[in-house]
């Protein structure tokens, strides 16, 4: 039966001031309880934000964080231990700049163009000096960072030289050119492509974008594009999410962008509503059925039609209603000729759940910030003393990160027992709660605070637990 209307966690819109609002009321139709919305108002307003959500008793804050304002968000979901930011801080990892998409490729040896990111601009004009052409030129991190306006095409050094000279890029990121026959955006509701089109370049050009004169259709999308975006979309643990897929004229699918901030039909935002709505409530609301491709059919329709469309409901195959269409339909995918309904059971909709422990703690991965005035700087006198993590490029960044804590089962389990207070019945019911090891030592290394989230975890056992934990890791 799902939550009553009082165990229904209350919900936030996160708003910020300047900035085009992704969800509003109308697209969670049917929510039951208030909606609060919270704004953020630039400068110094990071504590009143706070303190507002706190007032308000949000539990769960829903809207996109812009990348100027991303880190200053790292900082206030630490002070709001108990509240769900959706998408998380860590799926809007990637929001900030092409700079963390391509750390994030690395991480997950997902097939980006080849990358280098210098920080060092003696360095970089070293690499230009040495390196083949052409090149791609991006500007990696800012608020304008749209629509293919700070993408360069550089066909020697000489035009690489004036570039950055002019632009003033920082850090300086290049990729190698690909030629491709188009890229490919695919939007994707948990875990799920619910659209996908073609951005085709006009004759004589490369950029793709729509507002650099591209055109777009949806047809036919290739498999093996849409199993890497849902591939992707795992990887950043996205309870919504975008990428732009490069189509190689090699017929290799490559990741150009990804994030959770993308210009989207009203009708998609209702379909991620209705998703998260589904999933805050453990089944209360309906899940949203969203066929394989919908998009080819609904892309035969005129933009403006698609913009006003609203709350689209589809029901699923049944033999007894629409066999006679439907039920006959099949499309050539994956070398095979397939019935379409049957291609719902292969891309499946996952319930993304809340994850506790961070995987891109800023400490860590704030390039921008750590070196955002030192162009000249070498990176690696600035990283932790840790292990390096490998990645495909040749750049003097030294990427790296802290050696994590790996703690067993078993460890864990006689740590919480060693608390006093604390049975094999208490643990079971933390682990199980938090879903993991990960995520539970996740939440003692940050705010363990948030264990009084267990049945049966009272304030003074969390004290207990949190000088424990302070004792082991001296």
């Amino acid at each position: 039966m799902g939550l009553s209307n009082k165990q229904l966690p209350k919900l936030g819109f996160l708003y910020l001031d300047y900035v085009l609002r992704f969800f509003d009321y109308s697209n969670f139709k049917g929510w039951p309880n208030k909606i609060e919305a919270v704004t953020y108002h630039w400068k110094n307003d990071k504590d009143r934000f706070i303190k507002e959500v706190k007032r308000k008793k949000i539990d769960v804050l829903i809207g996109n964080i812009p990348a100027t304002a991303y880190e200053t968000f790292r900082e206030i979901a630490r002070e709001l231990p108990h509240v769900r930011f959706i998408p998380s801080m860590d799926t809007q990892f990637s929001n900030k700049s092409k700079e963390n998409v391509t750390r994030f490729a690395w991480k997950y040896n997902l097939p980006i163009p080849k990358t280098y990111i210098y920080y060092n601009h003696k360095n970089a004009d070293k690499f230009l000096k040495r390196c083949e052409y052409p090149k791609i030129i991006k500007k990696s991190y800012g608020p304008s960072n749209y629509g293919g306006y700070f993408v360069h095409k550089v066909d020697n050094y000489t035009e690489a030289r004036e570039l950055f000279d002019d632009r003033k890029y920082h850090p300086q990121y290049m990729q190698d050119f690909v030629p491709m026959e188009a890229d490919i955006r695919v939007m994707l509701i948990g875990h799920k492509p619910v659209c996908a089109f073609w951005r085709r370049a006009p004759e004589g050009e490369w950029l793709t974008n729509t507002s650099q004169g591209g055109s777009m259709d949806y047809m036919d999308v290739p498999k093996n594009v849409l199993d890497l975006a849902v591939r992707v979309s795992k990887d950043a643990k996205a309870e919504y999410w975008a990428c732009d897929v490069a189509y190689g004229k090699d017929g290799v699918p490559r990741i150009l962008e990804c994030a959770t901030a993308f210009a989207a039909f009203p009708y998609i935002r209702d379909w991620i509503a209705q998703y998260i709505m589904w999933s805050l409530s453990e089944g209360r609301f309906r899940k949203p059925h969203m066929p394989m491709f919908n998009w080819e059919e609904l892309g035969k329709m005129d933009a403006t039609i698609l913009r006003t469309l609203r709350h689209i409901h589809f029901g699923k195959f049944s033999p007894s209603y629409d066999g006679a269409y439907f039920g006959k339909k099949k499309k050539n995918y994956g070398g095979k000729k397939v019935h379409i309904h049957k291609l719902d059971e292969e891309y499946k909709v996952y319930d993304v759940k809340r994850r506790y422990a961070e995987e891109w703690p800023s400490e860590i991965y704030n390039y921008q910030d750590k070196l955002a005035l030192k162009p000249t700087a070498s990176l690696k006198s600035k990283s932790p003393k840790a292990k390096d993590v490998p990645h495909p490029t040749t750049d003097e960044s030294s990427e790296s990160v802290m050696e994590d804590v790996k703690i067993s089962v078993d460890e864990l389990s006689d740590f919480l027992i060693s608390v006093e207070g604390i049975g094999k019945k208490k643990v079971k019911n933390i682990i199980n709660h938090f879903g993991s090891v990960d995520e539970v030592v996740g939440v003692l290394h940050q705010n363990s605070s948030i264990l009084s989230e267990v049945k049966g975890i009272t304030k003074k056992l969390v004290s207990n637990v949190e000088k424990a934990w302070k004792k082991l890791l001296k």
